[in-house]
């Protein structure tokens, strides 16, 4: 079995937001100020020909505009990015086209231009449907502008999708009942739930380390996990990744693209890319400040900061770390072409015992639902 699968897409990092969110460990920055967009995105396109001179001849599936907030971003920027894209690999003309969004009033009305551009699917940053926890999650709209954003959406492009973050400070099991089964009756196709995590260099991370946020336990947050399992597979939307939900034919393609180990290019501020060049998986990142990335990207072609050549033993264990999210699990073969070596039976048996494995019909291992709750130390133990 071959180590790649042909998979490609591009992920096109937007880094500005109108505001910081507490628990936001992403490259994004407030920029306030004059800011000329249209010189901007000629950086966006010379990084792009630059990726595709190091991975020609490859057949687009899926591009991904992330951020940030890249709704805030003109539409005719998103069809210059798409344009340039085209221009130097060849875009599918079934190709699927995300742009994250935040469902403010001002942002939603871009979405007709967004339309026109070439995005054909759209997620939104909903993260609440209270409105004391979105004033908590610093979010800048109301309930109100999210559900009008979520039909607006709907209507405007084939597909879409919102998030909603769940185990909040003091939220209760019968409260995210009662909010998860409104955010189904709103969704149609898919639907990303995220356990609130705390991640380093957040506002909450100081709250926390000040003992000012305190999050649920593990059992009970083992609690939520397994609520929202029930509730999205009644509905018609059952988890095909971990913290991702969709009904049949509605998954993301360009996650799926991550989490198969595909091969992608990272092109803006702090986009990381995962490249196939002269046989080699190499790791790269770009400078992660927005206009220090502009001005190496005019200076030598590209902002790349990072291009590392992984080693099979890197490229098991990330394999390992992004299949194993997965439902449809991962194939023993594939970790062996792609590490030069077999996943240890004595590891699989042990895991198994403990009901945190299971083998599929088609040689598939898959971590159960029971495994996913401790997803790191079942990939631990496989890798070791």
């Amino acid at each position: 079995m071959s180590a790649a699968n042909d998979l490609f897409g591009v992920y096109v990092h937007w880094p500005f937001c109108a505001a910081k969110c507490p628990y936001c460990d992403f490259n994004s920055h407030v920029h306030r100020g004059a800011f000329d967009e249209e010189t901007y995105i000629a950086a966006y396109e010379r990084e792009i020909a630059h990726a595709a001179a190091l991975a020609p001849g490859r057949m687009v599936q899926s591009v991904f505009f992330g951020g940030g907030t890249p709704s805030l971003m003109d539409p005719r920027s998103t069809g210059r990015i798409l344009e340039a894209i085209a221009r130097h690999w060849t875009l599918d003309p079934q190709a699927e086209v995300t742009l994250e969004a935040n469902p403010t009033s001002v942002e939603v009305e871009r979405f007709r231009g967004y339309r026109a551009a070439g995005v054909n699917r759209v997620s939104l940053g909903v993260q609440s449907l209270r409105p004391g926890p979105l004033a908590e999650l610093g979010r800048r709209h109301s309930v109100e502008e999210a559900v009008a954003a979520v039909r607006i959406a709907q209507s405007v492009f084939e597909r879409s999708s919102f998030d909603l973050i769940y185990a909040r400070p003091r939220q209760t099991l019968d409260d995210w009942e009662d909010e998860l089964k409104e955010g189904l009756w709103l969704a149609q196709g898919h639907l990303s739930l995220y356990q609130l995590t705390i991640e380093q260099g957040t506002r909450y991370f100081d709250l926390q380390q000040a003992g000012k946020l305190t999050l649920p336990d593990e059992d009970l947050a083992a609690d939520f996990y397994e609520l929202t399992q029930e509730l999205t597979a009644a509905a018609g939307l059952p988890a095909y990744e971990i913290s991702n939900h969709a009904r049949p034919g509605q998954e993301s393609r360009h996650n799926m693209l991550y989490w198969r180990y595909g091969e992608y290019a990272g092109i803006g501020p702090g986009a990381h890319g995962r490249l196939l060049i002269n046989n080699q998986r190499h790791a790269t990142a770009a400078e992660r400040m927005p206009f220090d990335w502009q001005k190496k990207v005019m200076a030598q072609g590209h902002g790349m900061v990072v291009d590392d050549v992984l080693t099979w033993e890197e490229q098991g264990d990330e394999f390992l770390v992004m299949g194993l999210r997965l439902k449809e699990g991962i194939s023993p073969a594939r970790f062996t072409a792609l590490s030069g070596r077999r996943i240890s039976p004595r590891q699989i048996d042990t895991l198994k015992g403990y009901g945190f494995l299971e083998t599929l019909p088609n040689g598939n291992l898959r971590v159960t639902d029971k495994g996913f709750p401790v997803l790191d130390a079942v990939v631990a133990d496989l890798a070791a």
